[in-house]
């Protein structure tokens, strides 16, 4: 018999600042095997440029992939390797941290109005002394798939089926099978996902509020999903949610400020190999 995801948490995202006092809403999981291969979701949303407007001045990563994705504004991307990039409304950028990446990003405000997320993902053991990779996803390559009564799906990452029909998103990412997804759906709008079974999987509302197996999950709430091979979405009102399932990575994680490692040791070399100025070489 197939099995039906459940929801087996609802966690809150709670304000917190970042870079130069950047305004956000964030949700953790670094410990947390369940939220795994994900480390963390930070939501941008103002109408008040005083909230971002110093961004997020450079600075270092190790061990880790990022995929930022824009609602409405603009997200310019400057790295040490002379990668410049502005993601625009309805885009994403994904970087690869690898062994190392010294990076800036500056939120831009649209029409009076930021908002959009940047996700965490772990890399595993064997990714994390790769070399750095950057690219940017402008909103015409975005995979998009609309049905009378299910809304409008937006796939940027990975693969996915959706009522049935086999999506393939622009990004496949470095490390373990995962996929990410925006759904934007009208009030009584229902969709199916079909998810592997052993694949860790959580939602969170950004807009409205939506249900799974008769469990609302309202703005601003990350609802984390049992195992199993589909799980129903359906919109309670006017509602935007972002979808995460992903193979789970089941190896130590130690996180210490922008640096994502498997052992204490391998955060100790990793502070002095910035230090040393190590980093800029890559």
């Amino acid at each position: 018999m197939s099995v039906n995801r459940q929801v087996q948490a609802i966690l809150r995202s709670h304000p917190t600042s970042d870079g130069d006092g950047v305004q956000i809403q964030r949700v953790s999981g670094f410990r947390d095997s369940r939220f795994s291969p994900f480390l963390m979701l930070d939501e941008l949303k103002s109408d008040r440029s005083q909230d971002y407007i110093g961004g997020f001045p450079p600075h270092p990563h190790r061990g880790i992939e990022t995929l930022t994705y824009m609602l409405c504004g603009h997200f310019q991307h400057r790295d040490h390797m002379g990668n410049i990039g502005e993601l625009k409304t309805g885009g994403a950028q994904w970087m690869a941290a690898g062994r190392g990446v010294i990076h800036s990003e500056m939120p831009i405000m649209q029409d009076g109005r930021l908002h959009g997320f940047q996700i965490w993902i772990n890399q595993p053991a064997k990714n994390k002394m790769q070399p750095a990779q950057y690219h940017d996803f402008q909103p015409d390559v975005i995979t998009q798939w609309r049905q009378n009564q299910a809304g409008l799906l937006r796939l940027i990452a990975g693969d996915m089926t959706v009522n049935e029909q086999k999506l393939h998103g622009p990004l496949q990412t470095t490390g373990v099978p995962l996929c990410v997804a925006d759904w934007q759906a009208d009030q009584d709008d229902k969709v199916l996902f079909d998810t592997p079974k052993q694949h860790n999987a959580f939602i969170y509302t950004y807009k409205g509020a939506v249900s799974i197996d008769n469990k609302q999950i309202s703005q601003g709430q990350l609802a984390l999903l049992s195992h199993g091979e589909h799980f129903t979405l359906s919109a309670q009102e006017a509602s935007g949610v972002l979808i995460f399932v992903g193979e789970p990575i089941n190896e130590p994680v130690v996180h210490y400020g922008p640096f994502v490692m498997n052992s204490e040791q391998e955060i100790e070399q990793t502070i002095l190999d910035y230090q040393s100025g190590l980093f800029d070489s890559y």
